[in-house]
């Protein structure tokens, strides 16, 4: 609450410098390790928080006191910016700040994964695309987070903006990944896929003949992402592409934005079921894609499952705290989840959605 009033607060400034400091505090108290309130000291103050300026420290010790921020709603009411402000407010549900994840992985009295169950990462970026992490480097944290596989899902050539890289360099891509596993074999392996963009129309941007060529298919929404009328059309259509393993990023919406897409996810989900295309928890903490509500939707549907960091560095493996927090308070059981998993388990489930890719649906 107090990150995203924070926020508010930012959207309503004029003055460019207030704006950043704002932004900054909210950002901080979102990234804190504790929850704010249980920094307060026994006199009532707060202590030096980086990022956390004077003026923020006033609406915090506001909010922690009477549960609101009437400064806040007056400053907005004031603003020529005021609906922007309340539409904005919309996509910030059950979004978790890294406070909020700890406790939920800490929380004994949770169903669901635990940390240590998923023994690989199947959505991340490398530096062929739009990622600052080198095939090497993707080994050697996956080899010290205790992994023992992971996929590198660069964009294909449809979304230019991330970079997408065109089929010819994905071969060549391909091969250095090969000489890396046959490096690493038996104790680490490398998948080859691609997240290919979802158009509105439905169609998977990467063809069926390049389809096949790839250990891993994720088909993710980028485009038409802010549009009202509900989805359903299009996203039952990529959960039923034949060669697709799993639906990325839902619905693509992003913390404080954007909701993303509109559909009738239970029959989404339903369709994905049927297909045996897994739904992605993405733990970018700006995307929390799916949340746990929905997966909750999703489980009850009969879909299994990927927990994925989103990764374009090193250090943003730990995103996958925040989709095991989603995942934990939906109640989905290690079993549904496919990078829990035995490799060979989850090789064998990848080959056979390719041979549908074959034999077609």
């Amino acid at each position: 609450m107090i990150a995203g009033l924070l926020g508010d607060l930012a959207a309503a400034q004029t003055d460019q410098h207030r704006k950043f400091g704002y932004k900054q505090a909210a950002s901080a108290i979102r990234w804190l390790e504790e929850p704010i309130e249980a920094l307060v000291q026994p006199d009532g103050t707060l202590p030096r928080i980086p990022r956390i300026g004077p003026a923020s420290t006033r609406v915090i010790m506001e909010v922690i006191r009477t549960g609101g921020s009437p400064s806040v709603e007056a400053a907005i009411e004031s603003s020529s910016r005021r609906a922007d402000v309340l539409r904005r407010r919309t996509c910030r549900d059950h979004f978790f700040s890294r406070a909020r994840v700890r406790a939920i992985l800490a929380d004994r009295t949770l169903g669901g994964p635990r940390p240590g169950d998923c023994h690989g990462d199947l959505q991340m970026h490398s530096t062929w695309s739009d990622g600052a992490q080198s095939l090497e480097a993707i080994v050697a944290a996956g080899i010290q987070r205790g992994y023992l596989f992971a996929a590198v899902t660069d964009h294909s050539a449809g979304l230019p903006i991330a970079n997408g890289v065109p089929f010819p360099r994905f071969l060549q891509q391909r091969r250095e990944i090969s000489a890396l596993n046959a490096r690493h074999r038996g104790r680490f392996r490398l998948l080859f896929g691609v997240e290919a963009n979802i158009r509105v129309d439905g169609e998977v941007d990467v063809p069926a003949q390049e389809r096949r060529h790839f250990d891993l298919v994720v088909a993710a929404p980028h485009s038409g992402l802010r549009r009202a009328e509900p989805q359903t059309a299009r996203m039952v259509a990529a959960v039923t592409t034949p060669g697709v393993h799993i639906l990325g990023h839902p619905r693509g919406r992003m913390y404080g934005s954007r909701p993303g897409v509109s559909a009738d996810w239970p029959r989404v989900f339903a369709a994905a079921a049927r297909s045996g295309v897994a739904i992605e928890l993405d733990g970018d903490p700006s995307r929390q894609d799916l949340d746990w509500t929905l997966a909750k939707q999703a489980l009850d549907a009969g879909c299994i499952f990927a927990l994925d960091s989103d990764a374009h560095a090193v250090d943003e493996w730990s995103n996958v705290d925040v989709a095991m927090a989603h995942a934990r308070l939906a109640g989905i059981p290690a079993d549904r989840i496919i990078n829990a998993w035995a490799l060979d388990r989850l090789l064998d489930w990848a080959a056979r959605r390719q041979a549908r890719e074959v034999s077609g649906p």
